[in-house]
């Protein structure tokens, strides 16, 4: 059993951390979030998943910033009489895991202003619904890298690995074993 289980999209988010076990990568979106968060469940129990990774900032500006509530922007289904971000027959729309800002997490890279959410990112809210119906502690750090703008994939391919010294930060102030 590990305690602490870190999950990244992408090895380009954080380079060094790679060689851990408790470390996965697991891919771009919400579906392969999922997976992985399930997986490292089911074969790790860990008692609390990280969320380490780039974000664009909607109301914040570049750095890390940590989140705390969870909706999935992407999940439109208004005409059916449910209220944007809310998935059909189910009662809660945002998740809350802890303080910090609100992720708006949807599998669109986002290069045009959105209004959900403070930071927009692709994974987050997969992430946070595994663990909330599994009864795993959840932490979700997220370094904005863009202005989820015109110039954002530009930005982002700039700053992609800028994050990992704050990860490392992270994992210090959390007392996060890596193993």
């Amino acid at each position: 059993m590990m305690n602490d289980f870190i999950i990244i999209a992408l090895k380009d988010e954080a380079p060094n951390l790679i060689k851990h076990k408790n470390v996965i990568f697991c891919g771009v979106g919400k579906i392969n979030a999922a997976i992985a968060a399930t997986e490292a469940i089911h074969f790790f129990r860990p008692k609390r998943i990280i969320n380490f990774g780039t974000a664009g900032g909607i109301t914040v500006g570049s750095g890390l910033h940590k989140c705390g509530q969870f909706i999935q922007r992407d999940m439109m289904c208004v005409p059916l009489g449910f209220a944007a971000s809310q998935t059909p027959f189910e009662d809660e729309v945002v998740i809350k895991t802890d303080e910090g800002l609100l992720c708006s997490s949807g599998d669109n890279f986002v290069t045009e202003k959105v209004t959900q959410g403070d930071v927009v990112d692709m994974e987050a809210f997969a992430i946070a619904k595994v663990c909330k119906l599994n009864s795993v502690d959840f932490l979700c750090y997220k370094y904005v890298t863009d202005s989820a703008d015109e110039n954002a994939s530009r930005d982002w391919k700039q700053l992609v690995a800028e994050g990992e010294k704050e990860y490392f930060k992270i994992i210090e102030e959390q007392k996060i074993q890596l193993r």
